[in-house]
């Protein structure tokens, strides 16, 4: 810890036993720090613990890792782990290495529930413009094409920007190929290329009120529209009354 920073006070009473305990682990320490120092120690190991994710091991999930890895080198098993490795990191205590050396596994991404649900809004979402727009006839499809011009011309779900909203893609992809949820998009790269996320929200704020009224049916083509022109901001939607600007979502 800097001992720069200690610039705040702070007084606190601890009961025998607690302080027993601290005595105790000073003790253990090699320094035999001050209480005060063991007090700095231990908060500041608490705030990296509740903030980090440890990879941390049960003696019992010791054993049994220890276990499968003597069983896999004694029948030979061809696997993207390598058994002398999980046996020396056991063995040191090494676990960092973990998370080093497969971090594919042993990482700390984890999708947030808003995420997820927001994604799921929007795969709905187009999963009712694709089916909507196709059922259309002839006449309504040229309607959508001209009012919504140019996104009414090919209403297709894009997919996520792999550079800007990656958590959102894959999210998208997990649901899609993996769970076969809106499989109507599987074999799609679902890569936009370009920030779409905020086009999507306005266009759910559009088609949200719409959503509840679907039983049953389709979307039909003014629904569409609305809809589809939400994907420009308010400000661009006015200046296309008097230019034809640009025809990516902003």
């Amino acid at each position: 810890m800097n001992a720069q920073a200690m610039t705040e006070r702070f007084e606190m009473r601890l009961g025998a036993s607690v302080l027993n305990n601290l005595d105790s682990w000073r003790a253990e320490q090699r320094d035999l720090p001050s209480r005060a120092e063991a007090v700095r120690r231990l908060v500041e190991v608490g705030l990296n613990k509740s903030t980090k994710k440890h990879i941390v091991l049960s003696d019992g999930e010791k054993l049994i890792t220890t276990m499968l890895c003597q069983l896999f080198k004694h029948l030979n098993v061809k696997s993207d782990f390598d058994p002398t490795f999980l046996e020396a990191v056991i063995d040191g205590g090494h676990y960092w290495a973990l998370g080093w050396e497969h971090q594919s596994v042993f990482h700390q991404n984890e999708d947030s529930d808003t995420d997820v649900s927001e994604v799921m809004a929007i795969l709905n979402m187009w999963s009712f413009l694709e089916c909507g727009f196709e059922a259309l006839t002839k006449s309504d499809k040229d309607r959508v094409a001209a009012e919504a011009k140019p996104f009414g011309e090919q209403v297709i779900f894009a997919g996520f920007s792999g550079n800007y909203e990656a958590e959102h893609l894959c999210i998208a992809k997990f649901l899609i190929n993996r769970l076969d949820r809106f499989t109507e998009f599987k074999g799609r790269a679902l890569d936009s290329h370009l920030p779409v996320l905020d086009a999507y929200r306005r266009m759910l704020s559009v088609f949200e009120p719409f959503r509840v009224n679907l039983t049953g049916r389709d979307l039909n083509a003014p629904e569409i529209v609305k809809i589809l022109q939400a994907q420009r901001t308010p400000a661009a939607r006015k200046n296309d009354l008097v230019t034809n600007g640009s025809s990516s979502p902003t």
